[in-house]
């Protein structure tokens, strides 16, 4: 996928217009498109300012060879994402009981919409 289709797939997916992504990185629309169709490459600082409104990083945009779900993961969810990072701070242990509590909930809501 092209650094274009990427951020065109991004920018739906946040359900943004050409107009209101270049609103928040300070372009036009018309300049939001050239990027989409691959007639011109964003600078290194804009890159950063449209991977931060699009919630992913720069690397995810210019890379065409990701296949790590890591690194493709998009979390919407800002509350979400400060809590999963607070998390990766934590030694193994607590990371281990997070991932079981993580893992029980999730059992419990399959099972539930099974029984439905």
């Amino acid at each position: 996928m092209s650094l274009g289709s990427r951020i065109r797939e991004l920018r739906t997916q946040k359900r943004l217009k050409q107009a209101e992504l270049g609103a928040i990185v300070g372009l036009t629309y018309v300049q939001i498109g050239r990027y989409e169709i691959g007639k011109a490459k964003p600078a290194a600082d804009m890159l950063s300012k449209l991977a931060k409104a699009l919630d992913t990083t720069a690397d995810y945009l210019v890379n065409e060879d990701v296949d790590d779900p890591a690194v493709t993961a998009q979390l919407t969810d800002r509350e979400l994402l400060k809590q999963f990072k607070e998390v990766e701070l934590l030694n193994a242990e607590d990371k281990h009981i997070v991932k079981v509590f993580i893992d029980a909930f999730l059992t419990k809501r399959h099972i539930q919409e099974y029984v439905k």
